[in-house]
């Protein structure tokens, strides 16, 4: 198995990471909505575009 983050070998303490970096990049990923998934519904859509911010 390989590190979804840079394919190196895992390590099993981190697994399914080789080392504690590429978990805190991962986490950092989720965290910040690098792993969002994008909505089909109107209702998000309305949402999202009101949430844009204004250029003055």
């Amino acid at each position: 198995m390989s590190c979804p983050i840079c394919q190196r070998n895992t390590v099993v303490a981190y697994r399914p990471f080789c080392s504690r970096r590429c978990a805190d990049v991962d986490l950092a990923r989720w965290v910040n909505g690098g792993y969002a998934i994008p909505s089909e519904r109107e209702e998000d859509n309305d949402i999202a575009e009101s949430e844009e911010p204004t250029t003055h």
